[in-house]
């Protein structure tokens, strides 16, 4: 039998962290690599439109916030007001960093890039701008946008989405949040730090379900402590845009009405453009699809990788999804471990960070489990730092004391939680609570709170 000659060994449509995961390592195999990108810039959504951008907003708001609440400060009498331009201005400086360093990964490695819309024509070939490219195997990435309902005027320029909100000229006194999701909650929160007025309506029932309920109560409480109104299992009816405000009517009859309106109710796979029915793949409503455990769809020599595919539509999950997936294609060993115990990051404030089980999870599981915990407040770095709102929690089994879960709600929370995950994802008997009883941390450090919470929760066992 003679075998097909292709043009690549494998073709990557999309370069976010999915995309980028998969041609590296695939490259690095020795495999023949290529990638196609529909925008002028390589990154995709996270570097330019989401992840990279917010936070990087985020950061320079709270350093602000920050500045302006030091008592040195306000007994000088400061007072200073920047415009959206002068916050968002180091967002653009860290984009075009972050553009050049990954430019630089595929021509290190050897991986052309085309720019333009890709679509398949049959199995193995997909077209950009009119020309053909052959390959062996495919890995999808091609990221998601945020859904837009009928109905809603996104043109209007008080109306926005998750990708246009971070180009609003002024900043507003009043601000509605459609979604409380991990998007609308943080710019939830970052809204308010800004002093503005901030509703965030909610189509279900709590915050961000999928956290440990403790974590959920605390946030819910410090967004309502700070200002932010929450409205649960809530409704559009319709969205009016008028000329010096938005007007939100909900199902149950309440009206809403703020100086701008931001829509952050669920995302879409960018799946539409690809032609999926030539090659016999349908995505789902969302334009997401369907893959099994090492990101294959139901066309084995077709992968897909990122927030195309679902939860939990992190890019530091997609990047290792996009490895897994090549490593996969190269016939490599893939470590269980390497797919699972992805942490959460939610960068709200205070931020959030989570990995492993939860409390209600080990519950229906009847697993006998104990807690572990640490106030912030406690510790001499957070009173010196001034953040002492949030904690540390530690899941571990009664029994054999292994790590089933760490949960963190306070500043640094997404750092903090790579001691607790590295110890977790050790075989037994590594994985243990004694490792934190009996490691000595630098003191006065965040990282003490997994001392304290340890000797908290083993003090519960007698």
């Amino acid at each position: 039998m003679i075998t097909p000659s292709y043009d690549f060994d494998l073709f990557v449509i999309g370069t976010g962290p999915g995309g980028e995961g998969a041609a590296m390592q695939a490259s690095k195999g020795g495999k023949r690599v290529a990638v196609a990108e529909s925008y002028s810039q390589i990154g995709g959504s996270c570097t330019h439109r989401g992840t990279i951008p917010s936070k990087a907003l985020r950061y320079t708001i709270t350093n602000m916030v920050r500045f302006l609440n030091n008592p040195m400060v306000q007994s000088l009498g400061v007072q200073v007001s920047p415009t959206m331009e002068q916050l968002r201005r180091s967002s653009q400086t860290i984009i075009s960093r972050q553009v050049s360093m990954r430019q630089s990964f595929y021509e290190r490695n050897q991986v052309p890039v085309y720019h333009g819309l890709a679509s398949f024509t049959d199995d193995h070939t997909v077209t950009i701008d009119g020309k053909m490219y052959t390959s062996d195997s495919f890995v999808l990435a091609p990221g998601t946008r945020p859904f837009r309902p009928a109905g809603v005027d996104f043109s209007h320029p008080r109306i926005f989405d998750s990708d246009t909100i971070l180009n609003v000229k002024e900043k507003p006194s009043s601000i509605t949040v459609y979604g409380a999701g991990v998007i609308g909650t943080e710019y939830a929160s970052m809204f308010r730090n800004l002093g503005c007025k901030v509703n965030l309506v909610n189509t279900r029932d709590q915050l961000l379900e999928f956290l440990d309920d403790e974590i959920i109560d605390a946030l819910s409480y410090h967004l309502r402590d700070q200002g932010v109104v929450i409205r649960h299992n809530e409704e559009m009816e319709s969205i009016e845009g008028l000329d010096d405000s938005v007007i939100l009517t909900l199902k149950s009859g309440k009206k809403i009405k703020t100086d701008v309106f931001l829509w952050a109710n669920g995302r879409s796979g960018n799946t539409e453009d690809l032609e999926l029915s030539k090659i016999g793949l349908e995505a789902n409503g969302r334009g997401q699809l369907v893959v099994d455990e090492n990101f294959r769809t139901a066309r084995p020599h077709i992968y897909a990788v990122g927030d195309v595919i679902g939860y939990p539509s992190l890019a530091s999950a997609a990047y290792t999804q996009g490895r897994v997936a090549a490593m996969h294609f190269l016939g490599e060993a893939i470590d269980p471990m390497v797919r699972h115990d992805i942490p959460t990051g939610i960068y709200t404030s205070p931020e959030i960070s989570s990995v492993g089980k939860t409390e209600r999870e080990l519950t229906a599981a009847r697993v006998p489990y104990e807690v572990g915990q640490s106030q912030f407040r406690s510790l001499a770095r957070a009173q010196i730092t001034g953040s002492t709102v949030g904690m540390l929690k530690i899941l571990f089994h009664r029994e054999s004391l292994e790590i089933l879960g760490i949960h963190c709600f306070g500043a640094n929370a997404s750092e903090i939680i790579h001691i607790g995950q590295a110890i977790m994802v050790q075989p037994k008997p590594q994985n243990t609570l004694k490792y934190f009883m009996e490691t000595t941390f630098n003191y006065p450090t965040m990282a003490e709170a997994y001392r304290v919470a340890a000797l908290n929760g083993y003090n519960r066992l007698f």
